[in-house]
Formats: structure tokens, sequence, C-alpha cells
């Protein structure tokens, strides 16, 4: 599908069915360029957490991959649903969803053995107490303009004690430049400016929306859903990783946070 527009980068107020509308767009858009330039990076059976290259196999947020066998795990915003085929290997019944419908005819391309859904986080199409774990690596909640109301689903899916692990972009880069060298070391806007980030089209339609919360929003949101927090984990940049991946790089991750992951219980 061809872009006949140059989007114009914006800060305004969005819905969510504004929001919604364009993540799936954009992911349909962008699945193969996504998966093209990151593929290599993520594999096709690796569990990772975001940019720095934090591993499942090595964090064990979710729990002891040894306890996984058997556990149904709920990943939201799963791309080509690469964490899910590590969880089925560690023999986890996994279920992979996404909003986007070419992101999942990657899944399908790499090969799934597990189901795929095509649904909106916020409107999970599963039963109460459907499932033991769900997970998300950068997935759904950056975009969606209420996620207390992910929080709330993925809470009436789990069952009770189950555990909910998710990762976004640190909330303190959005003080800063999204730029992987110096000019994105200096601070150019207020980190407490929660307007949405959004890119629109010729009339003014959004074609790319994230949404920015501080730390103490994101706790909020998790207690609202009905979760405690249990930790909090900020990886560092490790010396092996030497990509450049949109904003984040070894200069800045040496220096800022760049990946914030929200360990949380069902209550």
């Amino acid at each position: 599908m061809t872009q006949e527009y140059e989007p114009e980068a914006t800060r305004r107020e969005t819905g969510d069915t504004e929001s919604s509308r364009a993540s799936r767009g954009w992911w349909d858009r962008n699945a193969d360029e996504y998966q093209r330039e990151h593929g290599g990076f993520l594999g096709d059976d690796r569990f990772v957490w975001g940019p720095e290259g934090l591993d499942e196999a090595e964090a064990a947020l979710l729990g002891p991959a040894s306890g996984l066998k058997g556990l149904r795990v709920l990943e939201i915003g799963a791309g080509a649903a690469q964490c899910s085929r590590w969880l089925a290997a560690q023999g986890a019944r996994p279920v992979a969803l996404d909003l986007s419908h070419r992101q999942l005819q990657h899944a399908l391309r790499i090969g799934d053995g597990f189901p795929l859904v095509e649904a909106d986080a916020g409107a999970l199409p599963f039963a109460d107490g459907s499932f033991d774990l769900a997970c998300s690596a950068y997935g759904a909640v950056p975009f969606v303009a209420d996620p207390v109301r992910v929080m709330r689903e993925v809470h009436r899916v789990l069952r009770p004690g189950g555990r909910w692990v998710f990762s976004v972009t640190h909330p303190i880069r959005w003080a800063f430049p999204d730029e992987p060298g110096p000019e994105g070391l200096s601070v150019a806007a207020s980190y407490f400016d929660r307007t949405p980030y959004v890119e629109q089209d010729d009339k003014g339609r959004a074609v790319y929306v994230e949404h920015h919360r501080t730390i103490g929003d994101r706790v909020r949101d998790v207690v609202a859903g009905g979760f405690h927090l249990v930790d909090l984990v900020e990886p560092e940049w490790p010396a092996w990783n030497h990509q450049e991946w949109g904003g984040w790089s070894p200069l800045r991750g040496n220096l800022i946070p760049g990946t914030a992951i929200f360990v949380c219980e069902r209550d």
C-alpha cells in the first residue's frame, strides 16, 4: 500500500476510536518494513522485552521458564508472535493477539502452532479467568487512549493471582527528542505534558498515535486495573548491543533509561 503524503507530526488530543483506527492502519501498512528491519534482532522465537535486548530467558519476569509448562499465556500486541513462539517452546500454551491483520500474517509466515487472534486490547474476546499469565512487549499499551480499560480487560481474563507483565517506552524519554545521537540528550519538552503524539494525513486524520503517561500515571493505571505492582524494571544497555533502533542507541542507553517493564499481579 503506497502512502502518497508525508504525515504531519503534532501533539494533540485524540480518543479511543481514532487511536485504535490509526494503530491498525499504521501497523498494517508498516508491518513488512518493521519485520524486515527488526526481525533479525527479534528472531523468530525469542522473547525480547525491548530494544536493549533484555531476554525473558534471562529475566524470568513471568516466572522461571521451567514453570511455564502447561500455562495458558496471552500475548497482547504480539506482532509476528516471536514471544509466543518462545513461550510455546517452553511448553506453555500461548495465544497471540494483535490489532493488525498484516502483523498476524507475518506470524503465520514464520509458523505458529498456537492460536492467533485479531482483536483490540481494550475488548478482549475471551472468557473471565481464561489465562494464567499475560504479557506485552511494547504492544498495545503505549497506543491506547484509555490504558485502564486495557488493564481491566487483562485483569478480567486472568485467573486470581495471575501475572501481567508489559513493557513500554520509558516515560522520561518523552522529555527528550527521539534521536539516537547527542541531539537526543537535551531536554526539549515537559515530562508532565501528557498530550498525545500524533502523525496525521493531509486531511487531519491521525495515522499514528502514541500516548504519554508518567511513571506515576502508569502505576496508578495498574492499581486502577485491579493489580498490584510487584516490580518495575528499567533495563540497562548491555555492552554487546551496538544497534540503533529509532531513538534507542548505546549512547543514550548508557545515560538514560529507554524501557520500563511493569511486573504486576492480579488481586
